[in-house]
């Protein structure tokens, strides 16, 4: 539970003057912001408005009660209509509005909460609906250090003009319990967050096991269980800012930007381990290097920074692949002609990222001709507010004119006109290729490739026989001149 809430006042003052000159009874929107369950504090960066549902509906509306027929005066009618009135919220819209908005927050900012313009009496009367909605956008911004049980709701009255806050806590079971109020004050946050950044190089290698499930594992699924299982490794990561080892909680009292580089503890090969074994078909090898940054308060220790840097480098990479899964819903096409002219159909009727991976055996026959790739979004940072970023991801056929449009619309902000603000560094976007097995297993064999190029290369193992027959006969021609060579030497100690 969250015992007190500092609000950024510049922001919160521009949204409460754009609020008051809005027409509309009732809205709502997203608290963007960070929880610290360490400090019991939280602290609110900015509003941002939920926009209007693909109907061209409000998300948010006053639902008034029948007019009563019986005669009465004009000030008795006014104080039962608000009184009795309740705010009508697309709980639905608001969380998948979450969910997208959560996609574009950087390490150490996050949505936190949701926050209502309405009436005293509405809101009173809304509880349940309110608690409802802060729940569903937390479910759908869910994050890996979700050690908060509460999300924040806070109430902005305009008669008469006064800010609230409350937690909300994600039970179960939503009662008039679930509401607690908790101390809100505005002041200066944004100027005193520290900068970090972090360029992560990552190596997943995962196995693609054999079907023993009427289930059959896509592409994606490899990768979400894998990116699960990497969890536990980078938690594990030693840090090192600036060049020194961070060894305590000591609070970071130095300005300016700080680099971040993370270090894993050495372990065994599982690539080679997931390779022996008899139920695994194939491999999938993701490699590459993504860019990340984290925001800490000034009353932050410097860990938080480290654990919001790792945060931000799994929500990236799940990210990604929640956007290619979400185009291929939308918008299932074939996928690259090599794997068509394989005569594959399962291949030929579904996008790379649905591919069952136990088909690998069809795919191959296609891949000694032609890839087989898809590319992944590459990271952009765009300026918010005070030096700090958000992101968002852009497929290699989308410009900036695509950034500028989610910035209006899930941001309310305009990105600047200037493309030499948007930071792009990742050069290049990840893409899928399929290859041989063999050409993953032994390095000599692989085709070259940029060491900066980010790349899933999915191999068989069923076509692994051909690519393998050079090694082979090298291994086998050193075998038998070895055999000779102790044969005549033999020989030759029997003369003698």
């Amino acid at each position: 539970m969250v015992k007190a809430v500092v609000g950024e006042e510049s922001q919160l003052q521009l949204a409460e003057d754009r609020l008051s000159r809005s027409s509309e009874p009732a809205q709502v929107g997203l608290v963007i912001g960070k929880l610290n369950s360490a400090l019991d504090r939280g602290f609110v960066f900015d509003l941002v408005p939920t926009p209007q549902n693909d109907a061209g509906q409000p998300a948010c509306s006053v639902l008034e009660p029948a007019k009563d027929n019986k005669k009465k005066g004009s000030k008795s009618k006014s104080q039962t209509s608000d009184s009795s009135s309740n705010l009508v919220i697309d709980k639905d819209w608001v969380a998948e509005h979450a969910r997208q908005v959560s996609r574009m927050m950087v390490g150490g900012i996050k949505v936190v909460g949701i926050y209502v313009w309405a009436s005293e009496a509405a809101f009173k009367n809304s509880t349940m609906v309110l608690c409802q909605t802060v729940k569903g956008v937390a479910e759908a911004a869910s994050t890996l250090e979700d050690d908060l049980d509460v999300r924040l709701l806070i109430h902005i009255c305009y008669s008469p003009r006064r800010w609230t806050c409350r937690n909300c806590t994600l039970s179960s079971n939503i009662t008039s319990s679930s509401l607690r109020p908790c101390d809100f004050k505005m002041g200066r946050v944004l100027t005193s967050l520290q900068t970090f950044k972090c360029l992560y190089n990552f190596d997943l290698r995962l196995p693609i096991y054999q079907e023993k499930t009427s289930k059959s594992e896509t592409l994606v699924d490899v990768l979400c269980n894998g990116i699960s299982n990497y969890v536990k490794e980078l938690r594990g990561a030693k840090a090192v800012i600036d060049g020194n080892l961070v060894v305590n909680d000591e609070a970071c009292t130095t300005g300016g930007l700080h680099e971040v580089e993370l270090l894993l503890p050495f372990m065994k090969d599982m690539y080679i381990e997931a390779c022996s074994q008899k139920d695994v078909v194939g491999v999938v090898n993701f490699t590459g290097s993504l860019c990340s940054f984290s925001f800490l308060n000034s009353k932050e220790p410097i860990s938080q920074a480290v654990s919001d840097i790792k945060d931000d480098i799994i929500r990236s990479l799940r990210s990604r692949l929640d956007i290619i899964c979400d185009e291929a819903d939308e918008d299932p096409g074939p996928i690259d002609n090599g794997i068509k002219e394989a005569g594959n159909d399962l291949a030929s009727e579904k996008p790379v990222s649905q591919l069952v991976l136990h088909s690998l055996r069809c795919i191959s026959c296609a891949v000694d001709k032609k890839n087989c790739n898809l590319s992944l979004p590459r990271r952009v940072f765009v300026p918010w507010l005070a030096g700090t970023y958000i992101c968002d991801y852009l497929q290699p056929s989308e410009t900036l004119e695509v950034l500028k449009d989610h910035c209006v619309e899930l941001m309310s902000m305009e990105a600047p006109n200037d493309a030499s603000k948007i930071l792009e560094p990742e050069e290049e976007a990840i893409r899928v290729s399929t290859r041989s097995f063999w050409d993953v297993v032994i390095p000599y064999c692989s085709t070259s490739s940029s060491t900066q190029e980010k790349n899933i290369e999915i191999t068989g193992k069923e076509n692994s026989q051909k690519t393998s027959k050079s090694p082979s006969l090298y291994f086998v021609a050193a075998v038998i001149l070895l055999l000779l060579s102790v044969l005549v030497g033999f020989v030759f100690v029997r003369k003698s």
